[in-house]
């Protein structure tokens, strides 16, 4: 009798044993019961990845159609260029410059990404919210585009040709065998704090100072970017002379360059002393001596390197204030800019940014063999030539006057 209890404790272990496991195969079969079910209901709402991707494709575009083909104004404001002109640089930029889409951007998207940066010199997490696009993807665009336009410089930098005998430009008719203008212009960068001496400028601004070599037209034939603010432009042109793929200036031919540089052979500088600048003429001032003559036919003709590097600033602001990159970059876009450029005033032919303006590593510029120019030095054969030059220019002027 002393057992019963202990049997019927054991009877009611196994009981309440059993009892859980049958609980716990239920839970077991409800929970699979609940994953088929999902597992069916996924089947039935599931949408193929590739109509999403092909919804974001044409979502992520709709800005560049508001930018680019909404009007010509809106692309001239934007991107710098009419429409016309600006499916000119997306095909040549395909064929020459080797630009491909990619699989989620196509060429014009990228081009427009690329000019509306350099327009406005706009920054990376200002784009991406604009175009819908990671900062990567931005960056990456922007030197894709950058490589392709410094792959046209062979196409697009314009071939010096020497003025013929027989012009009739009123401004360039006196200087026979002149290929152009050439001077130096500063272009405001960021550099680190150790190298800011070597960058500042006489008035204080931490630049880099840029060769720009232009034909009378108004179109780059050579630029060097890249050296520092604070060096004379003079270092400047014998470095740009001196490189093997550098300027060149073949014997018999000049640039006219301003006071700062050295009257020499292929370099013909104003004389010293002697009134110049354009505004010293508009007040009714008669030149009375060859060398003030030819002093006013010089500035006259040299003032279109002037209207070109405020016509290039005006168009692209990224050229004036300093650059989000580093110097190697910017020097880059800084050729870029002159390259672009060169293709606006090629294909565009009405500019509304020139209008705005008023009055106011390259390959060799010459195709010929012939020997160039590789020094910089004073003559007296080159000044009484210049001397010869200016009485030659003064005479037939006061002869048509007469």
């Amino acid at each position: 009798m002393a057992r019963l209890p202990l049997i019927v404790q054991n009877e009611r272990r196994k009981r309440i044993g059993l009892a859980i496991t049958i609980w716990l195969q239920m839970c077991t079969v409800a929970k699979w019961f609940l994953v088929a079910l999902g597992a069916i209901h996924s089947l039935h709402t599931y949408r193929p990845r590739i109509r999403s991707y092909i919804l974001d494709f044409y979502a992520k575009r709709d800005y560049v159609k508001r930018l680019v083909y909404a009007s010509d104004e809106t692309c001239i404001e934007q991107v710098r260029m009419n429409r016309t002109t600006f499916f000119k640089l997306c095909e040549m930029l395909q064929t020459l410059g080797e630009l491909k889409s990619s699989r989620n951007m196509l060429v014009d998207e990228q081009v427009a990404m690329f000019s509306h940066i350099i327009s406005h010199h706009l920054k990376n997490r200002v784009i991406k919210h604009h175009f819908n696009r990671s900062g990567e993807t931005v960056s990456r665009s922007f030197h894709n585009v950058l490589n392709a336009v410094i792959r046209l410089q062979d196409v697009l930098f314009k071939k010096a040709e020497p003025i013929t005998a027989n012009s009739t430009d009123p401004r360039w008719k006196w200087f026979k065998n002149c290929l152009g203008v050439l001077d130096g212009t500063h272009i405001k960068i960021r550099v680190p704090t150790v190298d800011k001496p070597r960058y500042r400028t006489r008035k204080g601004d931490i630049a880099t100072n840029m060769l720009g070599v232009c034909t009378p037209d108004m179109q780059f034939v050579y630029v060097l970017p890249g050296w520092e603010g604070s060096v004379a432009d003079g270092r400047v042109l014998r470095d740009a002379i001196s490189r093997r793929h550098g300027l060149k200036v073949p014997y018999g031919c000049y640039y006219l360059v301003d006071a700062g540089y050295t009257n020499c052979e292929g370099f013909l500088a104003p004389f010293r002393g002697q009134r110049y600048h354009l505004n010293e003429w508009r007040q009714g001032y008669q030149p009375s001596t060859p060398e003030e003559f030819f002093n006013m036919k010089h500035a006259s003709a040299r003032n279109v390197i002037e209207r070109c590097f405020g016509l290039l600033k005006l168009r692209w602001g990224i050229l004036r204030s300093p650059s989000f990159y580093p110097v190697r970059v910017h020097n880059r876009i800084i050729i870029a800019c002159c390259l672009l450029h060169n293709f606006i005033r090629t294909y565009m032919s009405l500019d509304p940014i020139e209008e705005e303006l008023g009055e106011g590593l390259p390959s060799n510029v010459i195709d010929n063999d012939e020997p160039n120019i590789i020094n910089i030095h004073p003559s007296d054969a080159w000044a009484t030539w210049r001397m010869e030059l200016a009485n030659q220019m003064f005479d037939e002027w006061q002869a048509s006057r007469n």
